[in-house]
């Protein structure tokens, strides 16, 4: 393509695309052939800008301009105004409230400002279905430089120094996971990106992989070169049409690059990667469950030891990371994981990708240095409770998380500082609650969705999440007693420490989070005459041990 002067990038993730997106691209394009500009200027999808709540997004490079909400019929207005006679369009710039002064620029944006982009460098930066413009941003140089310059043990120990913990929940040390991996004895190994991405309201990796494919094909091959693996599976969703899409056309170019297949670079060192759909189960999140799955049998986890680094798929062993976790690596080797160390806290380092979602003005995806405080992130970046109502709570992690109440607002967003408080980091995912929430609802709410997405294996998870459904279902229908509430605890933590796998071993945490933080509103659904409100609810909690 020749060169031009100006480039429109339009927004192409699955949001974006919902707003039509790609009727505002075909729109420009239609205008600019009838203007006679096609030749001077180009337009590209890209993936997700991450400010989802003013998508359709459409930017003006290299005028720096970031147009918002705009509709197909505004192409005209973008054509002829700005990039013919060179006039903004200053009705599709952001205001950050109504009346203040327009803000034309990205970076200018409070959204933008306090963000630091690693795992989503490319997205809204890119044509994620052009490996040339991946390589033109410096894509495959850490390919290059792991499997020509370095051992394998030389890129473990980079990823080990760099302290990266896995983004998918857990947050074990991804280089030592590595490490273990490599060092079993094996005539084959396989690696594996857990791409199954099922919290209701997280689209972390989906966005990831909608908008930076080839970030996480080259870090699977620096994987796959790291612990002997000459194979390696992304398993996802079949729900996320877009991703398999951009993915298949990715694994395609780089195959056609010989970035993948036979002597990557002209070295002994031979990877491809396959995809394996994912029927929508959360429980394969769980990593032996996913591997049960990608072998075609029930996803349901197994007994650990042995794990999957010893023993995983087709009993191979098996290394499973994340797609965030993955988007990370490449920058690491190119860098140095000193670059990286620098950014977060002692034992977090890093950013972390949040899907900011519910109560909050400014919906969206963000990323952000690990240590970040959850003010700073709700008010700074995410502009506050949508209509200026009071915070009341933040549910971090999915339905496997506790919520967070207004008195740790100032809490640091680490791995620690998260599990001290009863809730944990998860994968991502953020729904923002406000005064008109109900909790004990919230909390029936996500038990709802995890006991109908346990497998069944245990008898703990199957049945015991059954039971608290029910028994929040009887408390929300103002039947229940204040012994129905004693019970509710005690079968939370019987849950929670008797359960095969994560699912039920965090299943219990809105339950025990809302009954330790919103204790009161369990009272107001109790009709007990034993305890009627005021001075009989402290003999209760201090009786079943909720800690105010």
């Amino acid at each position: 393509m020749a060169e031009t002067r100006t480039t429109i990038m339009v927004c192409g993730g699955t949001g974006c695309l919902a707003g039509e997106s790609e009727k505002v691209k075909r729109n420009l394009e239609l205008i600019l052939k009838a203007r006679g500009y096609e030749k001077e200027v180009s337009i590209i999808k890209t993936g997700c800008f991450g400010f989802c709540g003013q998508g359709p997004i459409v930017k003006i490079e290299p005028d720096n301009v970031f147009y918002v909400r705009v509709d197909p019929k505004d192409a005209k207005d973008i054509i002829d105004e700005h990039i013919i006679k060179g006039r903004v369009v200053e009705r599709l710039i952001y205001r950050e409230t109504e009346g203040n002064e327009i803000i034309k620029k990205q970076q200018d944006m409070p959204f933008y400002k306090k963000q630091l982009r690693v795992a989503l460098r490319n997205c809204g930066l890119i044509n994620p279905e052009d490996i040339y413009e991946y390589i033109a941003f410096g894509g495959y140089e850490a390919l290059g430089k792991a499997i020509t310059l370095m051992t394998r043990d030389d890129v473990i120990n980079e990823v080990k120094k760099s302290g990266l913990r896995g983004r998918g929940g857990g947050g074990f040390p991804t280089g030592l996971k590595w490490e273990i991996t490599k060092k079993q004895e094996s005539e084959e190994k396989f690696i594996i990106c857990n791409a199954d991405e099922g919290d209701p309201g997280a689209f972390m990796d989906r966005s990831i992989l909608e908008g930076d494919p080839h970030s996480v094909i080259e870090a699977m091959a620096i994987g796959g070169y790291a612990i002997g693996a000459g194979k390696g599976l992304i398993y996802i969703r079949a729900e996320y049409p877009l991703a398999i899409s951009r993915l298949n056309t990715a694994l395609k170019q780089a195959r056609e690059n010989g970035l993948l297949g036979e002597n990557i670079f002209g070295t002994d060192f031979s990877f491809d990667i396959n995809l394996k759909y994912g029927a929508g189960a959360f429980v394969c999140g769980e990593e032996t469950a996913l591997i049960n799955s990608c072998e075609g049998k029930r996803g349901e986890p197994n007994y650990k030891p042995p794990y999957p680094a010893e023993e995983g798929y087709w009993g191979y062993p098996t290394c499973v990371n994340n797609v965030e976790t993955f988007a990370n690596i490449p920058q690491i080797i190119t860098k140095g994981a000193e670059w990286f160390t620098s950014i977060g806290t002692e034992k977090s380092k890093g950013t972390k990708v949040f899907a900011l979602a519910g109560k909050i003005k400014n919906v969206g995806l963000v990323e952000v240095p690990m240590g970040v405080t959850l003010r700073e992130i709700i008010y700074d970046i995410g502009g506050g409770i949508q209509g200026d109502r009071k915070f009341k709570a933040v549910q971090t992690g999915g339905p496997s998380g506790g919520v967070i109440p207004e008195k740790y607002l100032d809490i640091p967003m680490d791995y620690d500082s998260l599990i001290s408080i009863g809730s944990m980091m998860g994968s991502g995912g953020m729904i923002v609650m406000d005064e008109t929430d109900n909790m004990v609802r919230i909390a029936k709410f996500y038990l709802e969705f995890t006991m109908d997405e346990s497998c069944g294996r245990c008898t703990p998870c199957r049945i015991g999440t059954k039971r608290l459904y029910e028994m929040l279902n009887k408390i929300t229908s103002r039947k229940g007693t204040m012994a129905d509430l004693d019970a509710l605890k005690q079968l939370a933590y019987m849950v929670k420490d008797a359960s095969l796998c994560g699912l039920g071993q965090t299943a219990p945490n809105p339950v025990i989070s809302t009954m330790k933080h919103f204790w009161d509103e369990y009272l107001t659904f109790v009709k007990d005459a034993d305890h009627p409100r005021g001075e009989g609810k402290y003999a209760v909690k201090n009786k079943i041990g909720i800690k105010s």
